[in-house]
């Protein structure tokens, strides 16, 4: 920041960064859509610091009932917006008076963590199944920008294993695969990144439900 600024570069926002006291997920996150739903997995590690908060966090955060957001960032920021989030998602259920798609809970999740991209830390990856495009993987990184993909890994961890996802993963993998390609996935992501660790929580999301 202060190089650009340096070099006469205008850089036009402050870069986000954890405030006076506020907690560090420090994680490692990743979801993976199947022919039938997704698989979506998470560390438990909590940091502050270098000092492990919560070693049993839950990140893995339900918002409707085949939808999740896997929380990456500050924990304060992340849970804010999934509560938003999951505000909104009943709000247009009632309305509809049928279940939220995939997409449409990503995209306010997007417009919440764009519109206030200078103030949140918040990398999420929302995923589950609905009824008009089944299985779905959409991750909305620091800054607010949305886009779907076949599985996405995020948090701090995930800088260690995009050589191994990139080349294990395959088109059209079976629930049994994916849950294994997460399972190997996160546990060497917990290996090498000293804020990812704990447990490893797994999730599959069907049409039957979680």
């Amino acid at each position: 920041m202060e190089m650009l600024a340096a070099k006469g570069l205008d850089v036009g926002m402050e870069i986000p960064s954890l405030k006076p006291g506020e907690v560090n997920l420090g994680t490692s996150i990743m979801a993976v859509q199947f022919n039938g739903g997704v698989v979506i997995g998470a560390d438990s590690r909590t940091t502050t610091g270098s000092y492990i908060a919560n070693r049993v966090t839950d990140k893995l955060t339900p918002l409707a009932n085949r939808i999740y957001v896997c929380r990456s960032g500050s924990a304060a920021d992340t849970q804010a917006v999934a509560d938003y989030v999951r505000l909104y998602l009943n709000l247009h259920s009632l309305e509809l008076g049928k279940e939220p798609l995939i997409g449409t809970a990503a995209r306010i999740g997007q417009q919440i963590c764009y519109q206030n991209k200078a103030a949140l830390m918040a990398g999420l990856i929302v995923a589950g199944y609905d009824d008009v495009h089944g299985g779905q993987v959409y991750v909305i990184p620091l800054g607010g920008m949305l886009e779907r993909q076949p599985f996405s890994i995020g948090g701090s961890g995930s800088t260690y294993i995009y050589g191994y996802c990139d080349a294990n993963f395959k088109e059209n993998m079976s629930q049994d695969d994916c849950v294994d390609f997460v399972s190997k996935s996160l546990s060497l992501a917990m290996a090498r990144d000293g804020s990812s660790g704990g447990v490893i929580r797994l999730a599959i999301i069907t049409k039957d439900g979680v």
